[in-house]
C-alpha cells in the first residue's frame, strides 16, 4: 500500500519550481493553484470546524488584530499540514538561504525541517505558529507578520478552504509591500477553494535601479461581505513559549 505521505511529498517536489522561485523574487508571493483536492479539502475544513473541542478559539478583536476567530493549531499538525510542511521546506531552505545572503542577515537554513525546527527549540521557540481562521459577515484579518522571534523562516503558506464563489463574498487575501521611500504597493491574491500560496513572511531582497535592498511585508484579510471564510496559515518557525497569541 502506498504511504500517502510520500504521496504528499512527491507532489510538492513535483511543482513548478522555477516558476515559484521567479515570482517569489519578483513578487514575494506564489500562487498555487488547486494544491488541494476536494478530499482535502473537506478533511481539513471538518478539521477547522473541530477545533472548538480540541483547541480554544481567539478573538482577533481581543488580539488588536481584526475582527473573527482564530486558532492556534498545536503540534503536531495533522498529518496532511506535516507533510507539507516538511517537503516544502526542503524546497524553500535555499531560496531563504539565498536571500539572507542578499541581505547580509546572519540565518541559517539546514536542509531538513527536523533540524530547523531543533534550533527552534533550543532557542526557546517551541509552540506552533500555525493557525485556522473563521470569518463571518462583517469579520477582517488586519495586516499582521510573523516577526518577532530569533529564528523565522521568510516564507510561509497560506491556504483557502472555502469557495468564494458559494460560501462567502468579500473576504480577499491581500499583502501590502513597502519600499524605502516609496508608497506602500497593495496585493491582492485571487485564491479559490482549494488554492494556496506561498507568502513572504516579513521581509525580501528587492532588485532596484542600484542592487538588492529590503523591503517589508505584511498580509490580512479584508473584510467578509456574507458567509463565512475559513482557511489556514502554515508557518514553517515557531513561537516562543508564553509570547502573545500572535506577533
Amino acid at each position: 500500500m502506498t504511504d500517502w505521505r510520500i504521496t504528499e511529498k512527491l507532489a510538492i517536489a513535483e511543482l513548478d519550481w522555477p516558476r515559484i522561485t521567479s515570482d517569489l523574487d519578483k513578487e514575494g508571493y506564489a500562487l498555487l493553484p488547486q494544491l488541494l483536492n476536494s478530499v482535502q479539502v473537506k478533511a481539513l475544513t471538518t478539521l477547522v470546524r473541530d477545533v472548538d473541542s480540541r483547541e480554544r478559539w481567539q478573538s482577533l478583536a481581543n488580539l488588536d488584530l481584526g475582527r473573527g476567530n482564530i486558532a492556534r493549531l498545536s503540534t503536531p499538525l495533522p498529518d496532511l499540514l506535516d507533510a507539507w510542511r516538511e517537503a516544502l521546506y526542503r524546497q524553500l531552505a535555499p531560496i531563504a538561504h539565498r536571500w539572507a545572503e542578499i541581505l547580509g542577515a546572519d540565518c541559517h537554513y539546514p536542509d531538513t525541517l527536523i533540524s530547523y525546527l531543533r534550533a527552534n527549540h533550543e532557542a526557546g521557540q517551541t509552540d506552533s505558529l500555525t493557525t485556522a481562521s473563521c470569518l463571518r459577515e462583517g469579520d477582517f484579518q488586519a495586516l499582521h507578520q510573523h516577526a518577532e522571534d530569533k529564528y523565522i523562516f521568510p516564507l510561509q503558506l497560506v491556504i483557502l478552504l472555502s469557495d468564494p464563489d458559494t460560501d462567502f463574498t468579500g473576504g480577499e487575501f491581500v499583502m501590502t509591500e513597502q519600499r524605502p521611500r516609496m508608497q506602500s504597493r497593495p496585493m491582492v491574491l485571487p485564491l479559490q477553494q482549494g488554492d494556496a500560496a506561498l507568502i513572504t513572511v516579513a521581509h525580501r531582497p528587492h532588485l532596484g535601479s542600484k542592487g538588492y535592498y529590503r523591503v517589508n511585508l505584511k498580509h490580512a484579510i479584508s473584510r467578509v461581505r456574507g458567509g463565512e471564510r475559513i482557511g489556514i496559515e502554515l508557518l514553517f518557525h515557531n513561537d516562543a513559549q508564553g509570547n502573545p497569541f500572535i506577533p
